[in-house]
């Protein structure tokens, strides 16, 4: 062997010994990143392959669950220490369950310096109640409107209404001529919570009231919040035959159909009523109010994080992932293709439609329930839901689901004994 040749490998032998083995490669690693949005996977494996090709070695595998599934599934997995690396996880006191279980890594503004620019309002619904700690990067804020098919409403000469009582004589004219007006029904009570949550704020004082009863100064007994509730029944006879029989697929089936006139729900159904149904020509407003001069209130919320399990062994990658979901190209990314409000401040929104939302937020309330109420159980949701079912199925008034809800929640909050 020539003296060059041995100068050679000393020399390569020299340089393994000093330089660590990553500057030489980076072991390829695979995040699992598990989600309730079953049908915003295509989407989301177009954002991923972006992080992707800026990461090489990082990989991201996009696993949806069913939503009505997803946190048993979830809690399962983690109770057992295994996947997933990153978690798609619910807001406010559905972040709590398992931020407390010791579950989810808590996050820094050092670790993720991006989320210095979300307001503090998005993030209250990715800290621990009890702890204080920042546990996700938000992806999502979501408003509840009622969508309304543009086309029905041009074939009988009908426009937005201003009043409740406009609103009514709108509906009554639609099912006159044959048209369901309501596609909302009430098998499942969540979608019964959120109707309660775009028909009635209105009528119960909005933020007025949130902070009143979040504060302990009045009850879900107070006359504002039952009275508000009573406005739900006006809706039965406009609601789809048999509606307390109508489930949220159907809901949407019936809208997208255009068997239905209107559907009442949250922002979130823009790009998938669109991706159902390319000629469906849709807009939104506001529940009305009382008067013609008063602003209408619409509910919103801040729509879960982006989160890291606690135990994964690619720490550092997730992190890296999780920055990227904080950044202005993936939020304008995520709104672009999903027609969805991203909680990314800076993103400019191009579709029309959501476009009308983002200008209704300018009078937005807390989702009361969801933002308020869900941080122990029993939760104000599912106290509400159940109740709700009974009164509007006619089994309970308004007066004693105010009673139900409150009685429920004073087992953890003091103000309501």
């Amino acid at each position: 062997m020539s003296r060059r040749v041995v100068a050679m490998l000393v020399a390569a032998m020299l340089a393994a010994a000093i330089i660590p083995a990553g500057v030489w490669a980076q072991a390829p690693v695979k995040l699992t990143f598990w989600s309730w949005r079953v049908e915003d996977k295509v989407a989301y494996d177009r954002m991923i392959r972006v992080f992707e090709q800026k990461n090489p070695g990082i990989t991201v595998e996009f696993i949806p669950y069913r939503a009505t599934e997803y946190n048993t599934i979830l809690s399962s997995a983690l109770t057992a220490g295994r996947e997933p690396d990153i978690i798609h996880l619910r807001a406010y006191g559905g972040l709590e369950t398992f931020s407390a279980a010791g579950f989810i890594a808590p996050l820094t503004l050092e670790q993720v310096p991006e989320l210095k620019r979300f307001p503090l309002q998005t993030m209250a619904g990715a800290k621990g109640r009890k702890d204080g700690k920042l546990y996700g990067v938000p992806f999502a804020t979501q408003t509840l409107v009622i969508f309304y098919n543009k086309k029905i409403f041009a074939q009988h000469n009908l426009s937005t209404p201003k009043t409740w009582d406009e609103f009514l004589t709108l509906m009554k004219t639609l099912k006159d001529k044959g048209v369901t007006p309501l596609a909302n029904g009430g098998k499942e009570g969540w979608t019964l919570e959120f109707l309660s949550g775009i028909m009635a704020p209105n009528f119960y004082g909005g933020t007025t009231f949130y902070e009143a009863v979040t504060r302990g100064q009045t009850t879900f007994r107070d006359p504002a919040y039952t009275n508000a509730l009573a406005k739900m029944l006006d809706l039965r006879p406009y609601m789809p035959q048999g509606f307390m029989g109508v489930d949220y697929a159907t809901m949407q089936q019936l809208f997208i159909n255009e068997q239905a006139a209107m559907f009442a729900g949250g922002s979130w159904e823009i790009g998938f009523f669109k991706a159902q149904n390319k000629n469906l020509d849709f807009g939104v407003f506001p529940a009305p109010p009382q008067r013609a001069d008063q602003t209408p209130w619409v509910s919103s919320f801040a729509d879960g994080n982006y989160g890291i399990n606690a135990k994964t062994p690619h720490m550092e990658a997730a992190l890296k992932f999780i920055r990227f979901t904080a950044t202005q190209e993936f939020g304008q990314m995520f709104t672009d293709q999903l027609a969805q409000m991203s909680a990314v401040p800076g993103v400019v929104i191009k579709d029309p439609v959501l476009q009308q939302i983002q200008a209704m937020n300018r009078k937005a309330t807390p989702y009361i329930m969801l933002v308020g109420f869900r941080w122990q159980a029993p939760t104000g949701s599912t106290l509400l839901q159940s109740a709700l079912q009974g009164m509007m199925a006619g089994t309970m008034t308004p007066a004693q689901v105010g009673d139900e809800v409150t009685r429920g929640l004073s087992s953890w909050i003091e103000a309501f004994r």
